[in-house]
């Protein structure tokens, strides 16, 4: 518009490109060369790659000035090609980063590219046509109005009326794939064909968009988009997020990286960062996409825990800086502060206003400041709007002020006062800095519950009080880590960050002798280059004692400080190092082919880490130095190969904590049992799940109906059971599967303790595979349905003639099996078969699965790669999931670490030999198998087993972690590693299939993995019970024989008649102790 109009209209254009004006009246006049580019938005590249653009000032010059609105076209032309260069390792997560290229491989224009005129720093709008050889494509902001083929071009339009602060151009041979979520339209722009990948990011992105939706307000965009790029990156984009071709095939960025990409649309995409005030984005975006994730599968307390450890770790007084100061990421303190300082700013706030008035903030927040330029204090406007408190002076103590709090927990008392207890004790903050001002939780612990208070401290020391009705066993300062603060050494595990966040660092090499000497010397020199560390090499005969200045690394098997440092200092924690192999956790592993990290306390000075390595192979090197910087909030590490490949990896409990205080009885005594398992707070929001509870809860409570009797062989209650299941599977679009073309595969079998024969059914469903070159392949998810029926072939005394329900067993996994069909039916493209199918005659010996591995034509034994097999999975609750039989395969301990990396649902792998159920038929014929298993119960295989006991949300777990299992050996490219045993059966275990007579009233610990057998619970009134044993006693002996494992403890029962007296020899708490039991019948 002509009032707007300048004298002179300036602007910038990247200096490989010539101007020139297409319009007669205006002239563009050159008026300075090589100008240094300034970046814009959100992802502000680090000062090496802006440098590395030059622009060209220019100014606009008219013959005749216009009278009104007017139109300029400009003409510019160049080529725009910077390399693509890898920056420091701690920048951008090692990225490679270019500020413009176009190339055969592909384009990418953006901001930091200037290669559109820039006039000022205001919001523009655009509309961006493409014309590009046909088979190529594009993508920027904004809404897509043309995409067509013309003239053999592909012509592509992008229209964006949004105000965004740059313009993108992303083009290459794109394969798009796309869905509508509502009214927004989500896509995937792949550089190869992969329908099953695409599939699974349009699905999550669908799942995140609904969930934001509700969380924050409406997306702001017509679509969003995952973008592949030609080299590796991690960029979000207003309405898209452009990925490298590595980093979306990581299974588990589907619920990392990928949704904080998505919620910058909200953050930092559609409400813009005043850089002038400070980038409060980054850390608002951790909260809402990386913290919530981890709070919605339990672990908000550790992730917060692991934040202030990096802030303690990485920052100190030369490095601090005010969150008003932070522009972006460039290593590891920026980080700490922009990043996790930002977001522990955010969990405070929450917790003063609440989770209600907590989202209604943001909510408004983003009303008002959408597609504007928005600061710290328009979001403490919204804050103060919505709860009508001032938020001032927090917003100036948080954003302004540099430092962070240290707590200390003194003289802590309890006395009797008018009948009740008086707890009193004194709070101080300990730093340098001057007091801040806190809101600081604490819980008080009683026998039988927690409470939870919250004390003001705002100086350097103070006293408090509270009464209660009756004694204080234990009281916890910050316990689940909501307050901003610097921790103490023993509230932190010892971990990498530690060492890697040191200035100082000594290396101490192995003696000569060690095998992999050479290997050791060429990791010291690769992170010696590092010139931002004082790193000291040394071999073990030249240190005497390890000096208490700085971090050390132990190398080697034949370090003389392993034995001296290392060792002792493990027995605080469940690990040992032995001659042979490493125990860290229920994990023990080989060293051969083996790297393994341990980190402890430095024993001169408890703020530092020694931290021990050992590397099995030395073309582990190059790898391990890469990758251990990544890995720093873990305490030990185990790596396998010369990839090297992660296999085991956590933290030590933090031990000692001076926050934590145990209270002594009057009589000095401390207090033998109290409750210490804090409640957990629920998550801002909920990730709908892709399963549905309600529908698997249907499945189950019709199968272990009275109406269908038990489901026993030969009753009208299995062909009903049978019928159902072929129905839910031609409704989830499932082909039948048996070789007849129907769903059932029929054959005579004995059904009843009398030996009559009659018919019997598997049902059999497949979904097909879309890859040729697995043609003939298949993987089988599978679940027993048939039960006990009125108590053959397994029943209790008592029990003869009552309904055996068989909820749990095996309903559950009937109902996640059917959940898994829907779910996968109508969509899921798997580039291998996925066989469906519903045995029948396990409880009588896994005679349904033999039959279907003896005889199954359609897919023989040699062309099935694997079995999933889904038996008692209802109970979970709050443990891990249980693998039954992962020894068939050497894979499959790493697959199922990664899956409950990506899913949240954490599973133990089962080291015993089980013959739990129809998985251990398809391991005798040469096939990997495992069993998913929520663990064993007291009503196994008893009338009990009923669908009001089911753990609802359990099951969306178990569906949860089995999809994620299945899709990939669906797509594994390699068969699995066969390392089990053929041709031979295990013994039952307990309460298995077989002719037990006897019983103890003990039932084992499944996840186990020592020597003997592990109590997880006795029955009341037991022989056991009578004979003095307890949960987490472990059996080491019985009848005067050794037992190992559950098999030889299986197989000793077995020999026994009710009344037999028996010896018994059991460990606890590393005492041997002996009693006689009386077994009685089962």
């Amino acid at each position: 518009p002509a009032d707007r109009l300048p004298d002179k209209w300036t602007f910038f254009l990247n200096s490989d490109l010539t101007v020139t004006s297409a319009d007669p009246n205006v002239t563009v006049k050159l008026v300075q060369k090589n100008v240094r580019a300034q970046d814009a938005g959100m992802d502000m590249e680090a000062p090496e790659v802006a440098n590395r653009i030059k622009q060209n000032k220019y100014v606009l010059q008219f013959k005749n000035p216009p009278a009104g609105q007017t139109t300029v076209v400009l003409t510019y032309a160049g080529v725009i090609y910077n390399e693509i260069k890898q920056l420091g390792q701690e920048y951008a997560r090692g990225f490679s980063t270019s500020p413009g290229i176009v190339s055969e491989q592909g384009v990418y224009l953006a901001g930091s590219s200037d290669w559109i005129p820039w006039f000022n720093d205001q919001l523009i709008t655009f509309r961006l046509t493409t014309r590009l050889p046909q088979e190529w494509d594009v993508v920027s902001q904004g809404r897509r109005t043309v995409h067509k083929t013309e003239n053999g071009r592909r012509v592509t339009t992008w229209l964006c009326r949004a105000p965004m602060e740059e313009v993108f151009l992303i083009a290459a041979k794109f394969h798009e794939y796309n869905r509508p979520v509502g009214k927004v339209q989500v896509m995937a722009f792949l550089r190869s064909p992969d329908e099953a990948l695409a599939n699974k990011y349009l699905e999550t992105t669908g799942q995140y968009l609904e969930m934001y939706r509700q969380l924050i307000g409406p997306y702001p965009f017509w679509k969003f988009a995952l973008v592949e790029n030609f080299w590796e990156t991690g960029y979000g984009m207003p309405s898209f997020t452009l990925l490298g071709p590595q980093v979306i095939r990581f299974p588990f960025i589907l619920h990392s990286s990928y949704p904080h990409e998505l919620l910058h649309n909200w953050w930092g995409n559609s409400v813009y960062v005043d850089f002038s005030t400070g980038n409060w984005c980054e850390g608002l975006t951790v909260y809402m996409a990386d913290h919530l994730i981890k709070e919605q599968r339990g672990q908000g307390a550790e992730y917060r825990r692991s934040t202030l450890q990096k802030f303690t770790d990485y920052v100190h007084p030369d490095n601090d800086f005010p969150l008003n100061k932070f522009l972006s990421r460039h290593d590891a303190p920026s980080e700490a502060i922009g990043y996790g300082k930002c977001m522990m700013m955010w969990d405070m706030l929450r917790e003063d206003v609440g989770d209600q008035p907590f989202i209604q903030a943001v909510q408004k927040f983003y009303r008002d400041n959408k597609f504007k330029k928005a600061s710290f204090n328009d979001l403490r406007a919204a804050f103060e709007a919505v709860s009508g408190k001032n938020f001032k002076p927090f917003f100036d103590q948080w954003v302004n002020r540099t430092g962070a709090p240290e707590l200390q927990l003194a003289d802590v008392q309890v006395q009797p006062r008018d009948g009740k207890y008086a707890l009193t004790f004194t709070l101080k903050q300990i730093q340098d800095e001057r007091p801040f001002d806190l809101s600081v939780p604490v819980a008080v612990s009683f026998p039988d519950e927690i409470k939870m208070e919250k004390v003001h401290l705002n100086q350097r020391e103070q006293r408090f009080t509270f009464t209660y009705a009756e004694r204080p066993a234990m009281v916890q300062v910050d316990p689940q880590f909501h307050v901003f603060r610097r921790l103490h050494y023993n509230e932190i595990p010892p971990a990498l960050s530690k060492i890697f966040g040191s200035p100082r660092v000594l290396i101490v090499l192995p003696d000569e002798s060690d095998a992999q000497s050479a290997a050791y010397r060429e990791l010291a020199q690769i992170w010696s280059k590092d010139k931002t560390k004082d790193i000291e090499i040394k071999s073990a005969a030249q240190v005497r004692d390890l000096p208490a200045d700085r971090a050390v690394w132990l190398f080697g098997r034949k370090n003389a400080f392993l034995r001296r440092v290392i060792e002792p200092a493990l027995d605080d924690y469940d690990a040992k190092i032995g001659a042979q192999t490493v125990q860290l956790g229920k994990t023990e592993l080989p060293y051969r082919d083996n790297s393994f990290v341990v980190s402890v306390r430095h024993p001169k000075n408890p703020q530092m880490v020694a931290v021990w390595l050992t590397v099995g192979t030395s073309k582990a090197v190059a790898g391990l130095a890469r990758k251990l910087p990544h890995y720093g909030k873990y305490s030990y590490l185990a790596f396998t190969g010369d990839e090297p490949t992660n296999i085991a990896k956590g933290q030590w409990p933090a031990v000692h904590s001076p926050l934590r205080k145990i209270i002594p009885l009057a009589n000095g005594t401390m207090p033998s049992a109290f409750k210490q398992n804090l409640p957990k707070r629920p998550a801002l929001a909920q990730l709908a799940p892709l399963f549905s509870a309600r529908r698997m809860m249907q499945d189950i409570k019709y199968l272990s109906s009275d109406e269908l009797q038990g489901r026993g062989l030969g009753s009208a209650g299995i062909e009903k059971a049978a019928a159902y299941i072929a129905q839910q599977f031609k409704k989830a679009g499932l082909q039948p599967g048996a070789d007849d073309g129907s769903y059932f595969q029929s054959w005579q079998e004995i059904i009843n303790a009398k030996g009559d024969k009659g018919t019997v059914k598997n049902v059999i469903g497949i979904l097909p595979g879309t890859n040729p070159t697995f043609a003939g392949q298949a993987v089988v998810l599978s679940a027993h349905y048939d039960h006990l029926g009125l108590g053959w072939p397994d029943v209790h005394k008592g029990d003869e003639g009552k309904i055996h329900h068989g909820a749990d067993d095996n309903a559950s996994g009937v109902a996640v099996l059917l959940e898994l069909a829907r779910v996968l039916g109508p969509s899921f493209k798997p580039e291998r078969t996925i066989i469906f199918v519903a045995f029948t005659a396990e409880e009588s010996g896994l005679k349904g699965s033999e039959y279907f591995i003896r005889h199954y034509k359609r897919f023989p034994a040699n062309k099935i790669m694997a079995d999933i097999n889904l038996d008692t999975v209802g109970r979970l609750n709050d443990k891990k999931v249980l693998i039954l039989n992962g020894s068939s395969a050497k894979e499959w301990p790493f697959l199922f670490m990664g899956v409950g990396y990506v899913t949240g649902v954490q599973a133990e792998m089962v080291s015993q030999q089980l013959d739990g159920s129809d998985q251990v038929s398809f391991v005798r014929h040469g096939i990997p198998a495992v069993q998913i298993f929520s663990g064993a119960h007291r009503d196994y295989h008893r009338p009990t087993d009923t669908w009001d006991k089911i753990d609802a949300n359990g099951l969306v777990k178990i569906a949860t972690l089995t999809k994620e299992a299945m899709a990939y050996l669906a797509e594994r490219k390699e068969p699995l590693t066969f390392t089990g045993k053929t041709g031979t059966r295990p013994a039952p275990a307990i309460g298995a299939k077989g002719q037990r007579k006897v019983s103890t009233g003990t039932m084992p610990d499944f996840s186990y993995n020592g020597q003997g057998v592990k109590i997880q619970s006795v029955r009341p009134g037991s022989p056991a019970q009578k004979a003095g044993l307890r949960a987490g006693d472990v059996i080491t002996e019985f009848g005067g024989k050794p037992v190992r494992s559950l098999r030889d403890y299986s197989v000793l029962l077995k020999a026994h008649n009710p009344g037999d007296v028996v010896k018994v020899k059991f460990e606890r708490n590393g005492k041997t102790h002996e009693a006689e039991m009386k077994l009685k019948a089962r």
